[in-house]
């Protein structure tokens, strides 16, 4: 694999490193700081909330925002293929699956106009981007099962990782030799639609070395026709230790994907026949194939009791060979250096900690397109070069007013860049730059109990990526501006005896946002800026132990609701509209009973309450829907579960998923991805 690296990242990262703040003073090393050690929880302590997991929870508490941590015990024993099952329980994030590992993935409404992949979300694996270079990524790179847990951070609160985005982040965190849940796993899973998984992972230690290595392959056939699919995947961590908190890290991961793609239908033929796929969607063999192989050199280096150091620097590289309307053929390099200081004492004799640092990112794609004959090439019909680079520099510090109330500051510089060649009409090509400061203010309050009151206003921005500036038949780039948006945010977090909560309520002022409509007869684009649209909503989860015993089990009630309420505000075409895609009201619902002997049995209820827009009209609604399941299995001793996980018990016909339209009375609505039928699976995981 060649990864290309640059002088300027590397020196970026090594300023970065030995950079200490000036201001602030540091205690001496026999002083004992006072860090707040609270733990943000969705539910009590349990197998799923392992000390790991506890411990990034602690960390994530610090942040004056909604956020969210996913540990890898929650979906062990479960079907877990993609986002929709792994943040099934997480409040506000819509993680809705088209097909196979291709999902709508939006929290507070990021990227609703994206009918494909995935943008207005940072998307990182350990810290650093898991996209080009652009912001645009997808998900079939990831291997979920490789995974020690997932940091969730909801909207404007990813400024730890030198994020603007209005969505916000998600961070897969990999294994290590130390932190993986067992030394040694198998797990072997078979189901409905041809499903068949097999993963295994191996874990160990020798001294101050540690190594991680996961495997997963998949087959299936798909729930419809054009749908089946095979992957393989591989996952190493391999770290060396000089002392406490100081370590250095390799990261290696490669993946072969071949995805059929069975096309969006119409709302008729999703909810009469929805195993059927559009006849050009099987003529032309559409695909997305694609290879990838990712290094990150990591280190975490511990200077003193105050001052921590974390950085990387990674390269990727990415084929693809993408048969749709045509064919699109891609080769792509994308690399990048990532270091941030997180430092602990006092300023004007308060307790304070802060971190700051910097996230740089460059690539190329070697675009091509063919017309696609039964999925092969034909002629060529597009040639491009397209460059992209990026730079965030960040800092965030919090002072204890208090020895409960901080007040909490913080901002980031960002700089982004597009260039674009065009191999075949010189006309086309263009250039771009964007630069913003995105500022941060929020006060943090925490409770004799450890439960915690914040709010926070923050700017977030994100400039449009490739797929929005190039748009044929307009000459160079579409003149499109960067997404601009200020949020308000309060909520609360905590848990007192049998109960956990975790409430936000936050109001988004966009200008800007980057939608997909016709905006006039002389600019033909399908991607362009609203003028000003607003996303207000209510994330809300809470869990009860409930107090029943059963034969000497327990039971646990898991609850999430999410409220949104997106609109136009004055617009010249769409007035006060409705903003489609998002629904409204969405509620989730799980009782897990625990026994001792080994048995658990959680039924579950997913409950898409009204109706959702289709189009920006607002002449379309696609119907709601409730859907029932079940997820029971038995531990056999301590290193061996067997499990099962049926779906859509009823077998409801439903569309959990499609893309927005301009006027549903005029526009073709061949839009809609079915959900699927009634379907199980089942696995057996071994450990030892």
């Amino acid at each position: 694999m060649s990864l290309k690296t640059t002088a300027a990242p590397c020196a970026l990262l090594l300023a970065a490193a030995f950079a200490v703040p000036a201001h602030a003073q540091t205690p001496p090393a026999s002083q004992d700081v006072q860090t707040l050690d609270t733990v943000i929880v969705t539910g009590v302590r349990n197998p799923e909330d392992p000390p790991i997991v506890a411990d990034a929870r602690a960390l994530l508490s610090r942040t004056p925002g909604s956020v969210a941590v996913v540990s890898a015990e929650s979906y062990a024993t479960r079907f877990a293929q993609g986002f929709s099952d792994s943040l099934r329980n997480v409040p506000g994030v819509l993680a809705q699956k088209r097909y196979g590992e291709e999902s709508r993935l939006s929290i507070r409404g990021s990227g609703i106009a994206q009918g494909f992949h995935q943008r207005g979300v940072l998307f990182a694996q350990d810290g650093v981007p898991f996209a080009d270079a652009d912001g645009f990524s997808d998900f079939q790179g990831i291997d979920q099962l490789s995974a020690r847990y997932i940091e969730v951070y909801k909207g404007a609160n990813t400024l730890r990782f030198g994020g603007a985005q209005l969505g916000g982040a998600i961070n897969m965190v990999t294994p290590t030799g130390r932190t993986a849940t067992d030394d040694r796993v198998l797990q072997l899973e078979a189901g409905s639609f041809g499903f068949r998984r097999l993963h295994g992972a191996f874990a160990g230690e020798w001294g101050d070395w540690d190594a991680f290595v996961g495997v997963t392959a998949l087959e299936t056939d798909g729930y419809r026709r054009q749908s089946d699919q095979s992957q393989g995947r591989l996952t190493a961590n391999v770290g060396r230790r000089f002392g406490e908190d100081r370590e250095i890290r390799l990261i290696a991961q490669a993946a072969d994907v071949q995805q059929s793609v069975p096309g969006p239908l119409t709302l008729t033929q999703a909810l009469a026949t929805p195993r059927i796929a559009p006849a050009n969607n099987i003529i032309n063999d559409n695909a997305r194939d694609q290879t990838l192989k990712r290094l990150t050199l990591q280190t975490r280096w511990r200077f003193d009791d105050s001052t921590l150091f974390e950085g990387a620097i990674w390269g990727w590289e990415k084929s693809l060979y993408h048969p749709i309307f045509q064919v699109v053929d891609q080769e792509s390099e994308t690399r990048g250096a990532f270091a941030r200081i997180d430092w602990t004492g006092t300023v004007g004799g308060m307790r304070a900690d802060a971190f700051y640092g910097l996230s740089y990112r460059d690539g190329q794609i070697d675009a091509l397109r063919y017309v696609n004959v039964g999925g092969f090439r034909g002629a060529l019909t597009a040639n491009g070069f397209q460059e992209a680079d990026g730079l965030d520099v960040f800092a965030e510090g919090r002072l204890f007013v208090s020895d409960r109330l901080a007040l909490v500051a913080g901002g980031s510089f960002g700089r982004a860049g597009r260039d674009y060649v065009d191999r075949r009409n010189a006309l086309n090509n263009d250039g771009i730059d964007y630069e913003w400061f995105s500022p941060r203010l929020g006060l943090l309050w925490e409770s004799e109990d450890g439960a915690q009151v914040f709010a926070n206003v923050t700017r977030s921005v994100e400039p449009p990526a490739y797929g929005a500036l190039v748009q044929a038949p307009l000459v160079g780039f579409t003149p499109i501006d960067i997404q601009d948006a200020w949020t308000a945010e309060l909520g609360a977090r905590g848990r007192r005896g049998a109960f956990a909560w975790d409430f936000t309520v936050y109001r988004s002022r966009i200008d800007g946002e980057i939608l997909n409509f016709i905006v006039g007869p002389d600019i033909p684009a399908a991607t362009f800026n609203a003028d000003r649209t607003i996303h207000q909503g209510i994330e809300a989860g809470l869990d009860w132990r409930l107090p029943v015993e059963l034969a000497g089990g327990s039971l646990l009630l898991r609850q999430t609701y999410a409220f949104s309420d997106f609109h136009f505000v004055d617009d010249a075409r769409w007035g006060d509209n409705t903003l489609p895609v998002v629904p409204e009201h969405q509620y989730r619902a799980e009782l897990t009973l625990r026994h001792p002997s080994g048995l658990f049995v959680t039924p579950s209820v997913e409950w898409r309450i009204s109706d959702v827009w289709v189009d920006y009209a607002n002449t379309l609604k696609a119907p709601s829907y409730a859907l029932l399941g079940v997820n029971a299995g038995f531990k056999l001793g301590s290193g061996a579960t067997v499990y099962l996980d049926a779906r859509n018990l009823t077998d409801e016909r439903y569309v959990g998923e499609f893309s927005a339209v301009t006027d549903a009375r005029t526009a073709s609505t061949s839009v809609f991805f079915p959900g699927e039928g009634r379907s199980a699976f089942v696995g057996v995981r071994l450990t030892y």
